[in-house]
């Protein structure tokens, strides 16, 4: 038998009675479950809520997300990171605008093929707003099934999450859009990662091996992680008469076509960055301090001296703003914003 037959009957009615109140959760309409589940990628669902509520405020339909300007859009995206998904959301607005005539496409596969959507996502499109028995698996639910049924295969083989796929798939409930939100929603609040699971309040303990042979903890089993690349970077944050230093990073690439302070690679002392910075064509009047940051991508770790310098004229080559001019139209990624924060205006 397959012990994930029983899921349907034991998480439903957990889920009726325990889910929380997320905004998301109002409605099936498919826009609003693919920006959701885009911003919920890599990102923590508090974090979310304010940022899924003012995005629909600005751009409430698939037309409007189509025709907005970079800027903007990047704007309303700052400080969620992973740029490259707001970036595949507008490519995908426009798809649908293109190839289905403004409506979200109604199968698995249409929807697949969008920009920027995976199995996952597309599953839990599927299922959550058209009521089809798509499994959304990610690491969610692959730790909880692991749990369930003591897997020992590594859940970052894409094998495993395919078998989890095709099991989930055989035990699928009329109720498809729920059971995809209940399975998330136990991985995310009761069988979660990083901290003791909550067994005695899971509504799987009746059958669930990890409970009843006490392995819970040695699951889910993961393949060994990959250390990170190190880049160390010298950034300036320049000012003249008011105004400050941005340049735009290039189309392709990490953080691509954000805004970003002048930088150079290495670590610099005062003597080495000021050659630097004049290098760049930015003279320094004078040097207020330096501080030490670190931003950590998946792959890639970033460890940063930025100088803070008020420089004698504003140079070309240069995108020179003001304070409200950034905080209003300059999209700064995190790994830059975190200089910006601490200066006096923000």
């Amino acid at each position: 038998m397959n012990i994930l037959e029983k899921l349907p009957g034991a998480l439903l009615p957990w889920y009726d009675a325990s889910h929380r109140d997320l905004p998301w959760r109002a409605d099936r309409e498919p826009y609003h479950i693919w920006l959701s589940e885009i911003m919920l990628q890599q990102t923590r669902v508090e974090a979310v809520k304010g940022y899924y509520t003012r995005f629909l405020e600005a751009l409430p339909t698939i037309e409007a997300l189509s025709r907005c300007d970079d800027d903007v859009l990047h704007k309303l995206w700052e400080g969620l990171g992973y740029y490259s998904r707001v970036r595949n959301l507008k490519k995908a607005a426009i798809r649908i605008m293109e190839d289905h005539g403004g409506v979200f496409p109604r199968t698995f596969q249409e929807v697949l093929a969008l920009p920027g959507i995976g199995d996952y996502t597309a599953g839990a499109i599927c299922s959550i707003a058209m009521g089809l028995p798509t499994p959304a698996v990610d690491g969610n639910v692959l730790r909880v099934i692991s749990r369930i049924t003591e897997d020992d295969t590594p859940i970052d083989l894409p094998a495993c999450k395919k078998a989890v796929r095709d099991r989930l798939t055989a035990v699928y409930p009329h109720r498809a859009g729920d059971f995809t939100q209940a399975l998330m929603e136990l991985g995310a609040t009761l069988c979660g990662p990083n901290w003791k699971p909550r067994c005695e309040q899971c509504p799987c303990n009746a059958f669930c091996g990890g409970y009843l042979h006490g392995t819970a903890e040695n699951f889910p089993v993961k393949l060994p992680k990959k250390g990170r690349k190190i880049q160390e970077m010298t950034v300036f944050i320049a000012s003249c008469d008011g105004r400050y230093a941005l340049l735009r990073r290039p189309d392709e690439g990490l953080l691509a076509g954000l805004w970003q302070f002048p930088n150079v690679p290495g670590k610099l002392d005062t003597a080495e960055a000021m050659a630097a910075a004049e290098g760049l064509g930015l003279t320094p009047r004078e040097i207020f301090r330096s501080v030490e940051r670190k931003h950590i991508f998946t792959h890639i770790e970033w460890k940063m001296r930025g100088w803070y310098l008020e420089v004698t004229d504003c140079p070309d080559g240069f995108t020179w703003l003001t304070a409200e001019e950034i905080r209003r139209s300059a999209a700064l990624p995190t790994a830059f914003r975190q200089f910006w924060e601490e200066e006096d205006h923000v």
